[in-house]
């Protein structure tokens, strides 16, 4: 705080003390006229009245002061401080009753509760009325018309507390009208002022009546089912649809008198999730890295930076973050570094997968006891027209890596793998399914592999997010390739928290897989993304399709099937039961996507891979074959129902 500051924080207190002297004066001075007009004239009792009562004023004021009461900003007291105010005057009058009586200036009980509990109401009062007067000559700071009239969603503490924070600043442009409420019980109270409605069908005539443009969620603890059922009510109407997430820190007022506001936010589509999202907060699998040297190839990506910011919370001994691509690896190295700084040991190493010299010279030096593969290709139109990349990238790639960690000593291996490696049908998810066959083959090795199998996530690099993100911003059209097509979905964070749990369970060559709840169809979240952006469809915008892309199926595959799959002590991760290779098969699939390589060094788009991917993957089928008979999977019937 500097000089200026501290003297003005300085003289309001002591102007508030100086007031709140008068105050007391003026009590006492009621009293000793009353007295006046009742008892006969006597000086030593004078002298005592007068005795006592800067008796009562100084240890009121002292134990005010103690409480805190002159801390705070009088036009953002709440509730507690004056309690904190009645509290301190109840200890003040006693101390100094107490303290009379031992000096023998005594004149009974009734002295200290009369002058102690008016002066208390008195200084109440004069707090309210000077927030009243504030908020009557500020509250035109910006024009009604000017104001967007909210409605608040939530009639409890949360709401409250928006609406008063709403109401009681001078520059807000949001004017709370009304709140919403489930709960039957509310419904013709008021909270805050404002009338409390049930929510019904009758909700949308008020919303009209009262010229209502954005409507706030204000509900503790809300989670996606219930946001995804409240956006699909409200969205009916033509109102913004917003949220107000509120800090851990509660709404109290801090000791720099500063009041702690929860943050008002638009719908995000992760909100929207169709089932509660994944949170691994598991001791064991966080004490499991703890001391641990950890490296993590694709360390600059979506999931393998997310990846970093998990590991790098369990205070590893050692992060190793390794990404041909230098500017993400700078990008999370910088992060890291600004939230950590020497506390995190830290190292970035700029390499390729596919170099086994540089691989080796890397593991050799740093002794990485647990390897997150992140490292791959995974665009499925681009990997289709340059196969020759996505089989040396992916499967020659986690080769070379899991190779290198067995050499080393690692402890544990975890391949980051997709839903659409499961009968695969383009060449990127083939390629995953042969890097899962790699990883399976490794059960005799003193390294621990493991697999984890995850379906799409939501805003990762090259993702369909991002991608609606920029044509919505742009005016259109969305683009989709089909209308039936279906995918999982699942935020970074979970992906990122399921890998590190997998690896922490991880014994031998185990594929995990996650109940990812039901699949979503794209057409629905386009239009969940045009609806959150404020926009209509087919008035402000449209969208499109533009036909299936090459090796592209309407649908992944339902990867939780009861029959194939063994559980974990995780609810919502499961074992594929998986008959593996062994590492000889795995050799010569090897050898023979190798002979095809060099076959096609000189050619762009080579069918010979597809046909090397097909006989190495034996689950690969063409997309025509699973989209003719897409309309009877039960994965398209649960997205539909």
């Amino acid at each position: 705080m500097d000089l200026k500051a501290f003297l003005a924080s300085k003289a309001r207190r002591l102007l508030l003390l100086l007031f709140d002297v008068s105050c007391f004066a003026l009590v006492s001075g009621g009293y000793f006229v009353a007295n006046l007009l009742f008892e006969p004239y006597i000086p030593y009792q004078n002298i005592n009245f007068f005795a006592n009562s800067v008796i009562l004023l100084l240890f009121i004021l002292v134990v005010r002061s103690a409480f805190g009461v002159y801390n705070s900003i009088l036009r953002y007291t709440r509730t507690f401080n004056h309690f904190k105010l009645m509290v301190a005057d109840v200890i003040g009058a006693m101390a100094a009753a107490l303290f009379s009586w031992i000096c023998k200036l005594y004149e009974g009980a009734w002295f200290f509760l009369i002058i102690a509990s008016v002066n208390a109401l008195i200084t109440l009062f004069s707090r309210f009325v000077y927030r009243l007067l504030y908020k009557m000559k500020n509250n035109r700071s910006i024009d009604e018309r000017d104001r967007i009239h909210i409605a608040i969603i939530g009639a409890g503490q949360i709401g409250a507390c928006l609406a008063n924070e709403l109401l009681s600043n001078p520059q807000s442009i949001y004017e709370p009208v009304f709140f919403v409420d489930k709960n039957p019980e509310k419904a013709g109270n008021t909270v805050a002022g404002l009338k409390v409605y049930t929510e019904n069908e009758s909700v949308f005539q008020l919303i009209e009546k009262n010229d209502v443009e954005e409507i706030f969620i204000a509900i503790s603890g809300i989670d996606n089912h219930s946001a995804s059922q409240l956006f699909d009510f409200y969205s009916r109407t033509t109102c913004k649809l917003k949220i107000y997430d509120v800090p851990v820190t509660d709404f109290s007022v801090g000791q720099s008198g500063k009041v702690i506001r929860g943050n008002i936010r638009n719908f995000e589509i992760e909100d929207l999730l169709f089932r509660k999202a994944l949170s691994v907060n598991d001791s064991d699998t966080v004490n499991y890295y703890s001391d641990k040297v950890v490296l993590i190839t694709g360390g600059g990506g979506s999931i393998g930076s997310e990846l970093c910011r998990q590991i790098a919370k369990c205070s590893p001994s050692h992060l190793i973050v390794l990404d041909i691509y230098e500017n993400n690896a700078y990008d999370i190295q910088q992060e890291l570094v600004r939230k950590y700084g020497s506390k995190l040991k830290l190292s970035v190493e700029i390499a390729s997968v596919r170099d086994r010299e540089r691989l080796d010279c890397i593991f050799n030096h740093y002794k990485p006891q647990v390897v997150f593969h992140a490292a791959a290709h995974k665009h499925v139109p681009l990997m289709e027209h340059s196969g020759c990349e996505a089989i040396k990238n992916n499967i020659f790639g986690t080769y070379n890596t899991a190779d290198m960690a067995e050499k080393h000593g690692a402890e544990k291996f975890i391949l980051i793998s997709t839903d659409k490696a499961v009968n695969p049908t383009n060449i990127m998810g083939a390629s995953k399914r042969m890097c899962e066959m790699i990883v399976q083959s490794r059960t005799d090795s003193q390294t621990s592999f493991a697999a984890v199998r995850f379906g799409n996530v939501l805003g990762s690099n090259g993702s369909v997010i991002p991608l609606f993100k920029q044509q919505i911003a742009q005016g259109g059209p969305v683009t989709i390739t089909d209308r039936r097509i279906i995918r999982y979905f699942m935020t970074i964070p979970e992906a990122s928290q399921l890998v590190m749990e997998a690896g922490a369970m991880a014994r031998s060559g185990e594929l995990f897989v996650l109940d990812m709840g039901k699949p979503i169809r794209i057409y629905d979240l386009a239009l969940n993304m045009i609806r959150l952006s404020g926009l209509e469809l087919n008035k402000d915008i449209e969208i499109r399709e533009i036909g299936l892309r090459p090796g592209e199926k309407l649908y992944e595959e339902l990867l939780i099937k009861t029959e194939t799959l063994d559980k974990t002590d995780n609810d919502l991760i499961f074992i594929e039961k998986d008959e593996p290779f062994d590492r000889i098969a795995i050799a010569k699939k090897m050898d023979d996507l190798k002979a095809a390589l060099e076959e096609s060094k000189c050619s762009i788009a080579s069918p010979l891979i597809k046909e090397a991917v097909k006989r190495a993957v034996p689950t690969f089928v063409d997309p025509e074959e699973i989209n003719r008979v897409a309309e009877k999977a039960q994965e398209m019937a649960e997205a539909n129902s």
